[in-house]
């Protein structure tokens, strides 16, 4: 009876819980056809349909969740409670002056989000509606991508994305494999291969395919890409035959099929179980650091605001201590007003005073900033500095929340490999037992196609005339690479032979592509690989067969592949390839010094270099290597920890061969940009996957590191002689020793004279570096000294990263003491996490898919356009907002304070100085649009002078310009305003003043004269703060007064039949009727605004910054200045040392560029004379030095290579 309660519990939780999320695998029955019976149960589950949903609302849900968003924002949720009190209790202000503008934030932000979220909706449609080719009874359906169902047939043709998570089953290709980019998941826009299943790659029709009787049983979702495990059990004859299925046979949605004509698959995971699915990072909200000043001061005015509804209730209550004051004549209070306590009468006052002054808080400060970012993020979108003509391509604005930090950033992470380099690879040279072989050399004029030439020995004898060609063979055999027929690839033309349409290379690694295209100009031609055989055309034109055997594909930890294969006359060999690290130490014999020299000699140079040996194998040892691959690819467990020891067993013993240098060139104006980010007082930090001395020759070449930069190592070779502990100490002395305790930020801007520092750290030894402190040791926690070596380097290179290990170097700097404000720029996957982990997240549209451009908050087309973006566009933004910041609290405490004020003449009455309409309006349309247009269109700089001197950018670093000094100036001036506005106006009409028709004023009379200088005030005082002036800003400046007064005409000239009281009637008409008022209104105005234009004056006269210099010197060359060169002598002399160093560095020639080729030939107007240049010769400057048989001009046009 338990086991018949066992057994229904366990029905019971799989049909009514949901068992199958909890469950490690599933069964997923091909084509929906169950088991033959006796088999196995059938148990059909149940899983998502194949819809994917990013949007964030829905039609149904969008005004509560909205709603509730909204009013997690402190600012709105206080004017909510605000205008709920004015509902509630008898306040001195109508409920509208309140609601309104909350009412006009809300519908503006809703808006906003709405329609963000509606794009999101139009997008998820586009995908979710798109046609899938499904298999159902021998034939192929058409039917929309949402409804397609797991275990459902699909068939792709050629350039066609995977709309789920596929096992394959067959293709077009005698041998079931097909060929897939993955730009959209892992950014890697190389061809990868796929298998289809063992069993089923025969059925290659729809009839045959949906005859297949199969299961599948694989793990749950998972977000790797790159894991997956799972076992396919065919049915032939009710038995069925089980067969391992691994991430080789998985097919991702969003990849492309490309290279082969169809396939047929099955779907197993849909929707939002995807891998893309899963791997889909909801961005933690992203705060700038104006924001959170804006937020300080927040607090900082409410707890002013707090303080005067404080004093107000006690002077109140003080002024009616007196009796006869506490109930005038023409006031009496009710019975039950007498009757309540008085705490509750208090706190009713108080509450009443906190509405009356609750103006004090900006509201539709926060819409501005809110319009602002949004319209002031179309300024980088449509800069046409910023187009680039190859890729088509403008820069994109994914997050508009963040543009003023663009002004802000200290520090710069930047990916190396696509970022600074065009991860374009080029061929270079191969060194085979130490002889140098450079393709397409010129000898004497004529250009040596097709043949190596020796530039070292030029006469290698018998032996290593074969082991060059077993060099040569080793790497037309040794790679992935596939040969494509047609003319083109993703629609773009790459013939080998140039001029005809026969055939290209298509691989997973551009590097593979490079080696093999270097071998054809070599002399040996990679041909194809038909039915397992490789055919390479050698030197004498004659074709060489190989049967390819085994591949042992290259991974990242043991950082190298090879290949098994026969030869025609029946010779077994092992070609192995890999990073030199990682051959090395496998290697018996062969010429290891001689190479070893060499590929760190082209470490150096930049380049990226590999080394290659060879196995010859015995029939006996190729069928213990048989053994072992097979034994490991048939486990369902551990299967890639076997694989790997497999592979570590087959390749030893190995015979060097050689070692090749490939060339990754520098993106165009890579250097530049580095230089004008540090000239900008920026440190720049390369994060990379590569080895030190390449990734190191790098950032030589970008100028990161200059030639008198001091180098510092944390390497795992320093520390395998030194302990961890002592080589950090060591180096803290050493740049502590030099800066006597400063940090970099101190003297960035003095002379030269001071040592640079450079850092290069491994992931090895970050690793060690990051992990936190035991217990039971006394080594401490070693971030803080690593941290202190970093401040004190002007420029960082961490190699052999890891993607996690790039999130956590940016985490560390973020958590930093100071807390810089960090920017992350990268074009890859393997860059998203430090991406979303820094503070500003840049992604450039390279080569390696859109990823990291998805998941930024910025994307451009080039490294280059980073300069304009920082030291313009992030310039501006951040001037313009901290002035709408500074203004909106300047101007609100101009307008709040005069009430305060008022207060204390009118009995603590909570007696409202202004009309409502006046209070209602004053944020939302008097005094909004001015600011609003100088938040867009300022210009404090000419922009050119903002490119030309990148030290500006230094002026407004550490978000200085909303400092606390700042801000009490700010709001010191705004009281000063209010005082001169409200006394001024107060004393000039101390005797009763009459109007031309001898009527007197009155309060409202004296309330809109207060407003009416108010208006003006603040308005003239954006005017003096506007440098850029156009049209439109004269426009709407001064059309918002207009506006003012016409609107004051028309509120006070007419009869208003749906307002309850008609006090402002004629009040404004009277007021300008009265000489008195129009010289008050103008001396007011002139006495409130003189203080600051002095101060401003004193100040440029007597302490000027960087920035008042320039605009002192723009003026006096009337707009023309950027035109004159250079800036330097409007800068403090201290900056000259740094500029020196510049130049000198400027004469240093980089690898990428093309006058620093290896093999070049200058020619001369008069006649030809070719010069031909040893590989080993390196050219420090531009000199000719013709006792080395070598010469480098610096010379133009006539130069060429």
């Amino acid at each position: 009876m338990g086991m018949d309660f066992s057994t229904l519990r366990t029905l019971i939780s799989r049909y009514c819980v949901g068992e199958e999320n909890w469950v490690d695998s599933r069964t997923i029955y091909i084509g929906h056809k169950e088991p033959p019976s006796g088999t196995e149960a059938f148990i059909q589950q149940r899983y998502p349909d194949n819809r994917i949903v990013s949007s964030k609302y829905t039609f149904w849900n969008f005004i509560p969740k909205n709603m509730f968003e909204q009013f997690r924002r402190i600012a709105n949720f206080y004017f909510l409670i605000i205008f709920l009190i004015q509902l509630i209790i008898d306040t001195p202000t109508s409920p509208i002056t309140s609601g309104l503008p909350l009412f006009f934030v809300i519908t503006v932000t809703a808006i906003k989000q709405g329609y963000e979220d509606w794009l999101r909706h139009k997008a998820d449609n586009s995908v979710n509606q798109c046609p899938v080719h499904v298999v159902q009874h021998g034939k192929v359906v058409r039917k929309q991508s949402r409804k397609l169902r797991v275990g459902d047939v699909v068939s792709v043709k050629e350039d066609e994305t995977f709309p789920c998570d596929l096992i394959l089953l067959s293709t077009s290709r005698e041998d079931g494999t097909c060929f897939v980019t993955t730009a959209s998941l892992d950014g890697e826009s190389s061809h990868k291969t796929y298998y289809a299943v063992q069993d089923t790659r025969a059925y290659n029709t729809e009839k045959e395919v949906d005859s297949i009787h199969a299961t599948i049983e694989c793990e749950q979702p998972q977000p790797d890409l790159y894991k997956f495990v799972g076992r396919i059990n065919i049915y032939m004859d009710n038995e069925p035959v089980a067969r391992p299925l691994g991430s080789e046979n998985l097919l991702l949605r969003g990849a492309t099929l490309k290279n082969t004509e169809y396939i047929y698959a099955v779907a197993i995971y849909t929707g939002m179980e995807t891998k893309m699915a899963l791997n889909y990072q909801s961005k933690s909200q992203k705060r700038s650091a104006v924001e959170k000043s804006m937020n300080a001061y927040l607090v900082v005015y409410l707890c002013i605001l707090i303080g005067k509804s404080i004093i107000n209730t006690i002077m109140k209550y003080a002024w009616q201590a007196d009796t006869n004051r506490d109930e005038p004549w023409y006031n009496h209070r009710t019975v039950s007003e007498r009757e309540r306590h008085i705490l509750i009468r208090a706190f009713t006052d108080f509450l009443a005073f906190m509405v009356l002054f609750n103006y004090i808080i900006p509201v539709s400060m926060y819409v501005t900033v809110e319009m602002q970012k949004f319209l002031g993020s179309y300024f980088i979108m449509w800069d046409d500095e910023m187009f680039d003509e190859e890729l088509g391509e403008r820069a994109v604005v994914n997050t508009s929340d963040l543009n003023e930090e663009l002004g802000q950033v200290e520090y710069v992470f930047t990916d190396k490999t696509g970022t600074l380099t065009e991860n374009n690879m080029e061929f270079i040279e191969c060194c085979v037992d130490g002889h140098v072989y450079v393709p397409n050399i010129i000898c004497n004029g004529q250009v040596m196609t097709g043949a190596g030439m020796d530039m070292i020995d030029t006469s290698p004898g018998p032996g290593a005339r074969e082991h060059e060609e077993l060099f040569f063979r080793a790497l037309c055999l040794c790679h992935t690479v596939q040969v494509k027929e047609e003319e083109t690839v993703d629609g773009i033309k790459q013939g080998i032979h140039q001029g005809k349409s026969t055939s290209f290379y298509i691989s997973s690694s551009p590097d593979e592509v490079a080696l093999v295209e270097g071998m054809k100009r070599l002399g040996f031609t990679f041909l194809r690989l038909k039915d397992s055989h490789m055919e390479i055309l050698n030197r004498e034109d004659e074709i060489e067969r190989f049967e390819l055997l085994e591949v042992l594909t290259f991974d990242s930890v043991r950082r190298r592949m090879s290949v098994i294969v026969r030869s025609s006359t029946g010779e077994l060999y092992l070609f192995c390839k890999g990073a030199d690290s990682s051959i090395f130490p496998r290697v018996i014999s062969g010429k290891v010094e001689q190479i070893k020299a060499r590929v760190e000699h082209n470490a150096v140079e930049g380049l990226r270099t590999l080394c290659v040996a060879y196995r010859p194998l015995s029939p006996e040892q190729y069928q213990e290597v048989c053994d072992l691959l097979n034994g490991a690819k048939l486990a369902l467990q551990d299967r890639d920890r076997q694989l790997a020891e497999a592979y570590d067993l087959i390749e030893k013993d190995l015979i060097l061969l050689g070692a090749t240098a490939v060339e990754d060139r520098l993106q165009d104006k890579a250097a530049d940009t580095i230089e004008s980010l540090h000239k900008a007082g920026m440190k720049v930090w390369v994060l990379t996957g590569d080895k030190m001395e390449t990734a190191a020759a790098t950032c030589y070449a970008s100028k990161l590191f200059r030639r008198n930069t001091q180098i510092l190592e944390l390497t795992t070779k320093r520390t395998e002689e030194q302990s961890l502990h002592d080589v950090l100490f060591d180096l803290s002395r050493t740049v502590l020793r030099q800066h006597g305790g400063m940090t970099r930020d101190t003297f960035s801007s003095l002379s030269g004279d001071c040592t640079d520092y450079g850092l290069i750290i491994d992931g090895a030894t970050l690793s060690a570096v990051m992990r936190p402190a035991q217990e039971d040791s006394n080594s401490g926690n070693y971030k803080e000294i690593f941290l202190e070596i970093c401040r004190n380097c002007s420029a960082v290179l961490c190699c052999r990263m890891a993607p996690l290990q790039k999130a956590q170097i940016v985490k560390l700097i973020k958590a930093s003491k100071e807390h810089p404000i960090t920017l992350a720029i990268g074009d890859g996957a393997n860059d998203v996490s430090m991406i979303l982990e820094a503070h500003v997240g840049i992604g450039i549209m390279g080569k390696e898919g859109r990823q990291a451009v998805r998941n930024s908050d910025y994307a451009i087309p080039k490294f280059k356009h980073l300069k304009k973006m920082l030291l313009v566009h992030g310039h501006y933004y951040y001037i313009r907002i901290s002035e709408l910041v500074q203004y909106f609290f300047y101007k609100n405490v101009c307008f709040i304070f005069p009430q305060f004020l008022y207060q204390f003449f009118c009995g603590f009455s909570q007696q409202p100085l202004y009309d409502t309409a006046y209070l209602t309006l004053y944020n939302i349309s008097f005094t909004s649009l001015p600011i609003l247009l100088y938040s867009l269109i300022e210009q404090h700089i000419n922009m050119d002078i903002l490119k030309k001197d990148p030290s500006l950018y230094r002026d407004i670093a550490k978000n200085s310009l909303l400092r606390w000094r700042n801000f009490i100036y700010w709001t010191v001036l705004g009281v000063y305003d209010a005082v001169v506005m409200f006394f001024g106006a107060y004393f000039l009409f101390d005797n009763t003043t009459f109007t031309s028709n001898g009527q007197m004023f009155g309060n409202w009379t004296f309330g809109t004269l207060v407003f009416t200088v108010l208006v003006f005030t603040v308005t003239f005082k954006l005017a003096l703060d506007t440098h850029y002036w156009t049209w439109i800003n004269h426009f709407i400046i001064w059309g918002s007064l207009i506006f003012f007064v016409i609107f004051s005409l028309l509120w006070g000239g007419i009869i208003w039949p749906f307002l309850n009281y008609q006090r402002m009637y004629y009040v404004f008409m009277q007021m300008l009727s009265s000489g008195p008022a129009w010289l008050s209104i103008i001396l007011l105005i002139t006495a409130s605004l003189v203080p600051d234009v002095v101060k401003k004056v004193i100040w440029r006269a007597l302490w000027p910054t960087t920035t008042e210099r320039i605009q002192n010197a723009d003026k006096l060359y009337k707009g023309q200045l950027s035109e004159f060169s250079p800036l330097a002598h409007l800068h403090a002399p201290n900056k000259a040392g740094g500029q020196r160093r510049g130049s000198a560095a400027q004469r240093n020639p980089r690898r990428s560029e093309r006058l620093t080729k290896k093999i070049m030939f200058t020619r001369w107007q008069e006649k030809p004379n070719y010069c031909t240049f040893s590989p080993l010769l390196r050219f420090a400057d531009g000199t000719l030095n013709s006792k080395q048989g070598h010469a480098y001009s610096g010379a133009g046009p006539d130069t060429s290579v």
